[in-house]
């Protein structure tokens, strides 16, 4: 099993979520998050005056896979939340040693 984190802009969420759900990926979690990557955030005018906006607002998902669908899972990602502009986001992929169903106790794939 890998566990695939994605930070994306929220407005992408929707279409992210839609693209996952036509390759069979139908759990995750959403956070809402705030971080910066190279841009280190922009400067704004508000009222005249500028200001710098380290943290811009981002959502992260969180999802484990089986490896089969890794790259499946991924596809899906980056296609939709692709706009070709700058923050568009990043996606990760670590291993999962395990995963366990608090409710039935089960392990493994079956439990995601």
């Amino acid at each position: 099993m890998k566990k695939i984190e994605a930070i994306i802009k929220p407005f992408k969420l929707e279409e992210v979520k839609e693209s996952l759900g036509e390759v069979g990926i139908t759990g995750m979690t959403v956070t809402e998050v705030k971080g910066f990557g190279r841009q280190k955030g922009h400067t704004e005018i508000y009222r005249g005056s500028e200001y710098t906006v380290d943290f811009l607002p981002k959502i992260k998902l969180e999802l484990v896979v089986p490896d089969g669908t890794v790259q499946q899972a991924v596809g899906a990602i980056v296609k939709a939340a692709k706009t070709g502009k700058i923050g568009d986001g990043k996606v990760f992929v670590s291993p999962v040693e395990e995963s366990i169903r608090i409710r039935t106790e089960e392990k493994g794939d079956s439990a995601v």
